[in-house]
C-alpha cells in the first residue's frame, strides 16, 4: 500500500470571494456540512475585508481538509496596493533568500534596510522606510555565526522599537542557542534563557520559531511564542516517493527524540517505531550503544530536529545497516552541518538526506544524496495568521501532536 500523499490538497483551495457577502455565505455552507474543525485565511486583502465586517478573515474548514505547507492558498496579489497594509517584513543578512522567499509567497515586497559591519566588526542598522504604527516582522535565524547573527537581530528589534512600529514579531527560524536550555552539570549558564531575555529587552513584542530542540523552550519568553513544526514539509515530500508503507519504520536517532519521531510515524500510515540508544562521551561526540526495534529488510527513515556534525545520525544509520535495513533516509529540519557532517553524509550511508531552508547552505556542503525542502510557505502562511488574529494551532501546523 503506498504512502498516503497530502498532495491532492490542491483540489480543495478555493479562489477569492466575490464579495463579503459571498464570503459569509461559503462560510454558513461548510460549518453546515462539517462543523467548525479548523481556520484558515482567505485569499483576499485582509485590510478590505476587515473595513466592512470588523473581523478577521477566517472561515471554518472541514476536519477532513487535506491542506499542507506545500498547497496552502497564495495570498499575493500583484493589484493588490500594498502600501495599504501595515503590514512590513524585513530580512537580516543570516538568510535572505529564505526571506525572499517567504515575502514572494505573501505577495509582499521586502523591506528597504540597510545592515553593514564597520571596520571593527560593530554592525549598523538602518531602516530605509518608515514603520511607525506597522506590523514588523523580522526575519533573521541565529545560525553560523551564531553570536554575529543574533547581534544584528538585536539591534534591528531596537531600530524597529526606536522607530515606533506598532508589534514587532522576531521571525527565527533556526533558534541558536536552544540545545543549551538546562544545566546538564554543575557551573553551567542556561544560554537559552540568556537569549529569550535578550530579544525580549530588545523591544520584540512576539517570537515566532521553527522546531525548538525543546519546546518547553518556550518557557523561556516573558512574551507570545508561536512555535510551528518543519516536519508537515518533509511528510509531504516522503508522501510523494515510491515506498510502501508496509517497508516503512522511523528511527528515532536518540532516547530524546522519541515523541518527535513517534509523531512522524504516525503521520506515515502509522509505521512503526525504533530507537537508537546511544551513550555521549562528550560534545559532538556520541556512540551508538544498540538498537530498540526492529529494521530488517525495511527503509528506515531516521528522523530528528537538527543535524550539527552527524555523528549521532552517522553511528545509527551504521547500526541499522548493520541490523539489516535495506535503505536508510536521514530527514531533519536544521541542517547546521558542522565539519565534517558532509563526510559522514555523503559517504554512502543514505539513500538520501532530506533537510528544509532554515539555514542557509553554502554550495560546497552540497552533496548527490542531499534534498532541501523550503519552509517558505509554511512561514508566510504562519505570518499571515499571526496579522490577521487568526489561529496558528489548527492543521498544518499542528499535525504532529509533539507538544
Amino acid at each position: 500500500m503506498p504512502l498516503p500523499s497530502s498532495s491532492s490538497a490542491a483540489a480543495v483551495a478555493a479562489g477569492p470571494a466575490a464579495s463579503p457577502l459571498a464570503a459569509r455565505s461559503r462560510g454558513r455552507l461548510l460549518r453546515a456540512r462539517s462543523g467548525h474543525a479548523a481556520v484558515r485565511c482567505q485569499r483576499v486583502d485582509p485590510v478590505r475585508l476587515r473595513a466592512v465586517n470588523g473581523s478577521p478573515p477566517c472561515v471554518a474548514l472541514s476536519d477532513r481538509s487535506p491542506w499542507t505547507p506545500a498547497t496552502m492558498p497564495i495570498f499575493g496579489d500583484a493589484n493588490i496596493r500594498k502600501d495599504d497594509t501595515r503590514l512590513r517584513i524585513f530580512s537580516g543578512t543570516a538568510n535572505p533568500s529564505l526571506a525572499q522567499e517567504i515575502a514572494s509567497y505573501m505577495g509582499l515586497e521586502l523591506g528597504k534596510i540597510n545592515i553593514k559591519r564597520f571596520a571593527d566588526g560593530e554592525i549598523y542598522v538602518q531602516l530605509q522606510e518608515s514603520v511607525r504604527g506597522c506590523d514588523v516582522f523580522l526575519v533573521q535565524p541565529s545560525c553560523p555565526p551564531a553570536n554575529e547573527n543574533l547581534m544584528e537581530l538585536l539591534i534591528m528589534i531596537d531600530a524597529c522599537r526606536r522607530a515606533s512600529a506598532k508589534n514587532i514579531t522576531a521571525v527565527i527560524p533556526y533558534f541558536g542557542y536552544a540545545r543549551a536550555d538546562r544545566k546538564s552539570q554543575g557551573r553551567e549558564s542556561i544560554a537559552a534563557k540568556l537569549v529569550a531575555n535578550m530579544i525580549t529587552e530588545a523591544g520584540a513584542n512576539r517570537v515566532l520559531v521553527c522546531d525548538l530542540h525543546s519546546s518547553q523552550a518556550m518557557g523561556y519568553f516573558d512574551i507570545p511564542v508561536d512555535h510551528v513544526y518543519g516536519q508537515p514539509v518533509i511528510l509531504d515530500y516522503l508522501a510523494s516517493k515510491t515506498i510502501s508503507s508496509n517497508d516503512l519504520v522511523v528511527v528515532s536517532p536518540d532516547v530524546g527524540g522519541v515523541a518527535r519521531a513517534r509523531a512522524f510515524a504516525k503521520k506515515l500510515s502509522d509505521a512503526p517505531l525504533a530507537i537508537v540508544d546511544k551513550r555521549r562521551h562528550g560534545h559532538n561526540v556520541a556512540e551508538v550503544m544498540n538498537l530498540i526495534g526492529d529494521v530488517r529488510g525495511k527503509v528506515a527513515v531516521m528522523m530528528d530536529d537538527m543535524i550539527d556534525t552527524a555523528g549521532t545520525i552517522a553511528k545509527g544509520a551504521e547500526l541499522l545497516h548493520q541490523e539489516g535495513a535495506r535503505e536508510v533516509y536521514a530527514c531533519c529540519t536544521h541542517a547546521v552541518f558542522s565539519p565534517p557532517a558532509i563526510e559522514r553524509l555523503s559517504s554512502g550511508l543514505f539513500q538520501e538526506v532530506i533537510i528544509t531552508n532554515t539555514i542557509p547552505l553554502k554550495e560546497e556542503k552540497n552533496f548527490p544524496q542531499l534534498t532541501i525542502l523550503s519552509v517558505a510557505n509554511l512561514l508566510g502562511e504562519t505570518i499571515w495568521r499571526v496579522h490577521d488574529d487568526c489561529s496558528v494551532g489548527h492543521a498544518p501546523y499542528s499535525t504532529l501532536d509533539i507538544d
